[in-house]
């Protein structure tokens, strides 16, 4: 499988996904530009076509396209034709309840790990994970299913912060995880920090961006791995 799951699309005052360019254009290829599906189902405030108009303006500048799949008469048809997948970030709980209503799941699922290129960020790498228990996201929505594509048997949290603002009084991100590890002691969690991605290729799994990640597990020290550690044992 091909997997690049970023935690975030936008960074303070740079461009969207600017961040990720270089990594999104080593990662598509160089040589051949490629026309990705993409899904806009997590936009909650924004068009599809807004939407897919932001992504596309980033992805053409490295040689890259993408069509939004709300423009096809067959989104199953699309998903198994795509030459890659890109599922941008918003909402998680819509994101999962469209695409099972959709029936997008088990294709997705298939298709990705024939081969096709699987680009996500925010609650596009959430949907990667076996489920979508370790959103930030607020349940706008009922999804039917926690259930997601389940491309990697660990659980990510974007956006992953290490402390709360003065004055709130709330759990910290990491008591949230703590809690979520306590009643499902066998399942990994990665914190993924602003400005970091994961990468899947090869059967490595690793880590880029200038922050560490942080490794959580159930009866294990909280680890800190940063961009030398291969992170295959999570798989």
């Amino acid at each position: 499988m091909k997997l690049l799951l970023l935690s975030n699309s936008t960074n303070p005052g740079e461009g969207y996904l600017e961040y990720a360019k270089n990594e999104l254009l080593q990662f598509l290829g160089e040589k051949q530009s490629l026309t990705a599906v993409f899904i806009p189902y997590a936009a909650i405030r924004l068009s599809y076509d807004e939407y897919e108009q932001k992504v596309e303006n980033r992805f053409s500048e490295i040689g890259h396209h993408v069509v939004g799949i709300h423009h096809f008469a067959d989104p199953v048809k699309a998903i198994e034709e795509a030459e890659a997948i890109v599922v941008g970030g918003g909402n998680t709980w819509r994101l999962v309840q469209l695409l099972h209503r959709q029936g997008l799941i088990d294709p997705i699922r298939k298709q990705v790990r024939k081969g096709t290129p699987f680009v996500g960020w925010s609650a596009g790498s959430n949907i990667a994970c076996p489920t979508l228990r370790t959103t930030n996201d607020m349940p706008v929505v009922d999804p039917g299913s926690f259930k997601t594509l389940n491309l990697i048997p660990f659980q990510i949290n974007p956006h992953y912060l290490d402390a709360n603002p003065q004055g709130f009084g709330g759990e910290t991100r990491e008591e949230r995880i703590i809690e979520f590890m306590e009643v499902n002691p066998e399942v990994y969690v990665v914190g993924l920090r602003e400005s970091t991605l994961l990468k899947l290729e090869n059967g490595r799994l690793q880590l880029v961006g200038p922050r560490s990640a942080r490794i959580f597990k159930k009866g294990a020290p909280i680890r800190e791995l940063d961009a030398s550690a291969d992170l295959s044992f999570l798989l």
